[in-house]
């Protein structure tokens, strides 16, 4: 497949709105696994466990809130699993939906509470496990101010798999049982390496095979006009150097494009064709992400610079790659404290320290090649957390493999 390609051929999302009122659910067949996911980030930690099931002949079920995160199963599973809406958290929305499903089980990812989706469960004996559970500094003092209520709701889980001991201390907090929590790790630490050829993205993306590319991955607004002011210093440190921007979301390509134009830097788009001058691309396009970080020298995680908490950065740690981030990490602290504890991660303060950063990278090429060694390590060491996850769900897994897609 042409890398510029995107899912055009993935099948048609249904009716939102309507599935959120329990409409038009999918036909489905019992004692499937039910895992609910929010969005992109949700689904791509959740995909190995999916997988997995799969694998092991379990039918699974996948409920999303986001479109970007419904297109992105689609994208990672096509027909092999059954996914809908979730739809609100109301007792005869929920009840009609677990009416249709009747799921053998329900995996929570992350912090998907929804207490009417817990009654309901509750209600018809179905047991929920909470998989890759965390509760990031922004919520945890909510959900604490509200413990009395979260206690109640959350003693329908039979177990929480939490990411890290702090993220058990925080669900022992609010109410939790401590016997109902392991910390078992970040599943995230289980992502694949993309199934793509390298060869071919390098091929569109630079077609002299041979030019340093800079990733600049899941940018925010603002956070763009922050780091386009350091092109210049960067194209002066290495003339060659190739720079792709990558924006978090597809409905801010444009406005990406008008920022660009408006600060005279010329750019080709993704689903052009290259040339050898081209010294920016704006990568407008979903879902190539993954197999851009194969081929990059150094990646930079959005998300960071502006205080959106930053992006998964073990997406660019399995193929190789350490990465830079800004302050605002706060969405991946343990893994970013991990990364830096291997030296796989370097954590500047500002677009300043970015721009120095990144330069000196440039120029010493033994200490790039450092970064990504320590990431490929690191990765190496974490490779345990899928099966210690998946250790813990058997009890609660069917016996019969029933309902597969």
């Amino acid at each position: 497949m042409n890398p510029a390609d995107t899912a055009s051929d993935q099948k048609r999302i249904p009716s939102k709105w309507r599935q959120q009122f329990a409409f038009d659910l999918p036909e489905v067949a019992p004692g499937k696994v039910w895992v609910h996911a929010c969005s992109v980030g949700e689904v791509s930690s959740i995909a190995p466990l999916i997988r997995k099931l799969l694998a092991a002949g379990h039918g699974v079920h996948l409920t999303v809130v986001t479109r970007t995160g419904f297109a992105h199963a689609q994208r990672l599973f096509g027909s092999s699993i059954s996914q809908s809406w979730l739809p609100w958290d109301l007792p005869f929305f929920i009840s009609r939906l677990i009416n249709k499903l009747r799921p053998s089980l329900l995996l929570l990812c992350e912090t998907e509470f929804w207490p009417g989706m817990l009654k309901g469960c509750k209600k018809r004996h179905i047991s929920v496990v909470g998989v890759n559970t965390r509760i990031s500094d922004r919520s945890f003092p909510k959900y604490f101010s509200t413990r009395k209520l979260w206690g109640r709701w959350l003693s329908n889980v039979a177990l929480f798999l939490a990411q890290s001991d702090l993220d058990a201390e925080r669900l022992a907090a609010i109410g939790v049982t401590a016997a109902n929590i392991k910390t078992v790790g970040n599943l995230k630490f289980a992502v694949q390496t993309p199934d793509v050829d390298a060869a071919i993205i390098r091929e569109h993306i630079d077609p002299t095979g041979k030019r340093p590319i800079l990733i600049l991955a899941s940018t925010h607004d603002d956070e763009e006009a922050q780091i386009i002011k350091s092109l210049p210093t960067w194209l002066h440190t290495c003339p060659d150097l190739l720079t792709l921007i990558v924006p978090r979301h597809p409905e801010r390509f444009a406005a990406v494009g008008d920022l660009l134009k408006s600060n005279a830097i010329p750019f080709s788009r993704y689903v052009q064709k290259r040339s050898e001058k081209d010294a920016v691309v704006l990568v407008d396009a979903m879902g190539v992400l993954g197999g851009l970080y194969t081929i990059a020298d150094i990646a930079f995680i959005g998300g960071s610079l502006v205080n959106v908490g930053g992006h998964n950065p073990l997406e660019a740690a399995i193929c190789g790659r350490g990465v830079i981030t800004g302050p605002y990490v706060q969405n991946f602290r343990a893994v970013m404290d991990a990364m830096q504890a291997h030296d796989a991660a370097i954590v500047v303060e500002n677009a300043d320290a970015l721009e120095a950063s990144i330069s000196k990278l440039l120029q010493q090429p033994e200490a790039l090649k450092a970064l990504h060694a320590q990431a490929t390590l690191f990765m190496h060491e974490q490779e345990h957390v899928l099966d210690a996850m998946w250790q813990e769900i058997q009890p609660y897994l069917p016996q019969n493999s029933a309902g597969v897609s």
